[in-house]
């Protein structure tokens, strides 16, 4: 009997039912489905659906007026690259691939590619003097550097086309003896090839040098600490963790450099070296259509760190790896996604309400 009235009881100490909290679904119009039903598990309220909203993109005005006005001044400038006769762009068409024109832009970038390989070369060996224990080692490559990046290009280029007024013969041989194993005339070794490859090799060397033991001294000391306590060989230490890091912190001011070593062997005139600058000055010397070639040697300037540019962008784009969580994405790459998210816009704007 006592069972029987705790079991009555129990109904009433309860107390009443929870009664379902509206969502912000049953206030809205035009609403079915899971904005419709009852609660939720755990006794939580409807699900808001969302499906009918309209998508409205953010407002950038001033966005707007920026891109305008950047138009109009890009309008302006190709109107009057396109209808100022004095730009004369049927001379700068003939001329453009002129065999001349084409065997000085051919010297150009042999100038480019040997002076570059070479100096960095060169750059990397004393950026390892300037970072190693030996002090003798040390000064010898401050003293480069101090030496290479304190006096300007052209005088650079000038004393070593003129070496034969200071030593008549270049030799090889036992120093401090007279045997000789090797002798040349100086006027004869120093062409005006090889003076301006050596002027540019080594006063690329000396700003490769810097660029190479910055970047080396960007790793984390604390890498090669590991490295060095799991037993890796120093060379190994260098090659597979040092530098694939350092080359991150390289690339940006090598690949500047190169593009400043292209337009710095229109330095090489001075020597009356047929590079693509002297070629077009001995040009418009004769047909005194001066601004017309001069346009010329532009574009192809324009062409050669355009080219370097995009290499410029995939090699460190390849050296990211491990830096960034994922690559950056290539300009096709970036293209394919602009035209599929603004192809698919409109259609997510037309949707039902």
């Amino acid at each position: 009997m006592s069972s029987a009235v705790s079991n009555q009881a129990r109904p009433a100490e309860a107390g009443p039912a929870r009664q379902p909290v509206p969502g912000p679904a049953s206030t809205g119009t035009g609403t079915s489905g899971a904005g419709a039903s009852g609660p939720g598990p755990g006794g939580r309220g409807p699900a808001t659906d969302y499906s009918g909203y309209p998508l409205v993109g953010s407002k950038h005005p001033w966005r707007w007026v920026g891109t305008a006005a950047v138009a109009l001044g890009v309008a302006a400038v190709a109107w009057s690259l396109a209808t100022n006769p004095r730009w004369e762009w049927g001379v700068v068409a003939q001329w453009f691939t002129a065999q001349s024109v084409v065997n000085g832009l051919l010297e150009t970038l042999k100038l480019t590619a040997i002076s570059g390989i070479l100096g960095f070369v060169l750059g990397f060996i004393l950026a390892l003097m300037r970072l190693s224990a030996s002090p003798l080692l040390v000064s010898v490559s401050w003293t480069f550097s101090w030496i290479f990046r304190s006096t300007p290009l052209l005088v650079q280029m000038l004393l070593w086309y003129n070496l034969g007024y200071l030593y008549e013969k270049i030799s090889l041989g036992i120093p401090f003896t007279d045997v000789r194993f090797f002798e040349v005339q100086t006027t004869t070794l120093i062409s005006q090839f090889a003076a301006a490859v050596l002027g540019l090799t080594l006063n690329q060397a000396a700003y490769s040098a810097e660029i190479i033991r910055g970047g080396i001294l960007s790793v984390d000391q604390g890498q090669l600490e590991a490295a060095a306590a799991l037993g890796i060989p120093a060379w190994r230490r260098s090659t597979r963790i040092v530098l694939p890091q350092a080359m991150r912190a390289i690339l940006p001011t090598a690949f500047n450099e190169i593009i400043g070593l292209v337009k710095g062997t229109s330095i090489v005139y001075v020597l009356a070296y047929s590079e693509l600058f002297y070629t077009v000055q001995v040009i418009y010397n004769r047909t005194q259509q001066v601004l017309p070639l001069l346009l010329v040697a532009t574009l192809w300037y324009v062409v050669i760190t355009s080219v370097l540019s995009v290499f410029q962008y995939y090699i460190e784009r390849h050296y990211s790896k491990g830096a960034v969580r994922t690559l950056p994405l290539t300009p096709l790459q970036k293209a394919r996604k602009f035209f599929a998210t603004h192809a698919v816009a409109p259609s997510r704007a037309r949707s039902p309400r």
